[in-house]
């Protein structure tokens, strides 16, 4: 299949790029590289442009012949999306509204979107179910719940079909240590916390020890970016014209900050030092993925569900790439 990633140079989009192709697809990335690094793109056809010139875009559709769209590329900083919510409803939901068009132009009939839980906000019941209320609590959150209902209007009216997947918390790297996590500025835990085994930081910061958790620290779930990629596979397989499939992805396990920073100085044999801090505005104490829906449509299920794992792969290309795709 001619498939276009939107956004492939990026964390998760790359790592799906390399899973397509390894299973026979024809790749070609489209990718503004305002995030993503184009030594992240190891296998397809690489174009540097932006889904906001939708004219460019109908054009990489027609001289592709893509069939399907796989779309990453979205701003995803919880709190710039609270301190610029231009930038997000520009870049997250505009932008891919012309992506949209552009597909319903070209008569392209299969879309899968990276979506988030934090269009579940703060749930009240963990874990979380696709039948728990989406009511997200920061523009994040708005702008992709604005883009699931989009699709749910394009799947009735135009014949779309889509899957809307709902990721936790993405992590690791591939095995190969040939890809990994490079976002600037950081703000993921496990990166985070291994820039100090690495001695980039003096110490990792933890928000909040006073939360209703088992260690009074957050807990989250965390996925490899492999097994997002699979789920992503599986997706691209079972989607119908005109019919929508939204999903939660992640383990059903989840993991409080204490817990990773412990696995994280097990695997790098690093002391890595704490400071503990205030509680962060609208930190939900636990987000944990019911995800045996994904399993019973898709036939997915994780295949790296450990924490130590995830830890593992991320550690090795870390350790490789101290200063991620920036050799200099």
């Amino acid at each position: 299949m001619n498939v276009l990633v939107v956004g492939g140079a990026g964390y998760i989009g790359s790592h799906m790029v390399q899973l397509l192709v390894q299973q026979g697809h024809h790749v070609v990335v489209l990718d503004n590289l305002s995030t993503g690094y184009a030594p992240a793109v190891t296998a397809g056809k690489l174009i540097v442009g932006d889904i906001k010139d939708q004219q460019a875009t109908e054009k990489i559709l027609q001289e592709y012949g893509i069939e399907a769209v796989m779309h990453f590329a979205a701003c995803a900083l919880v709190g710039e999306s609270v301190t610029d919510p231009a930038k997000y409803y520009q870049n997250n939901v505009v932008a891919t509204l012309n992506l949209l068009e552009a597909m319903r132009v070209c008569e392209v009939k299969k879309f899968v979107f990276s979506s988030t839980c934090a269009t579940y906000g703060i749930p009240e019941i963990v874990p979380i179910t696709e039948k728990t209320i989406q009511q997200p609590v920061n523009p994040y959150g708005f702008t992709k719940l604005a883009i699931e209902n989009a699709l749910r209007d394009y799947a009735k009216a135009y014949g779309l079909g889509y899957a809307a997947l709902r990721y936790f918390n993405a992590a690791g790297a591939a095995l190969d240590g040939s890809i990994g996590e490079d976002h600037n500025p950081e703000s993921h835990l496990i990166p985070i916390v291994l820039q100090v085994a690495l001695g980039q930081r003096k110490s990792i910061s933890i928000y909040g020890d006073d939360y209703p958790t088992a260690d009074g620290t957050c807990i989250r779930d965390y996925i490899h970016v492999h097994d997002l990629g699979l789920a992503h596979l599986a997706a691209l397989e079972r989607i119908e014209a005109g019919q929508g499939i939204e999903l939660n992805l992640g383990t059903g396990v989840g993991h409080s900050v204490r817990e990773v920073i412990d696995v994280c100085r097990e695997v790098t044999g690093h002391a890595i030092p704490e400071l503990m801090g205030k509680r962060r505005d609208g930190d939900p104490p636990e987000l944990v993925a019911d995800a045996s829906l994904a399993q019973q449509t898709l036939g997915w299920s994780p295949t790296m569900p450990e924490l130590k794992q995830i830890i593992e792969s991320a550690w090795h290309w870390h350790r490789r790439n101290p200063t991620g795709y920036c050799k200099n």
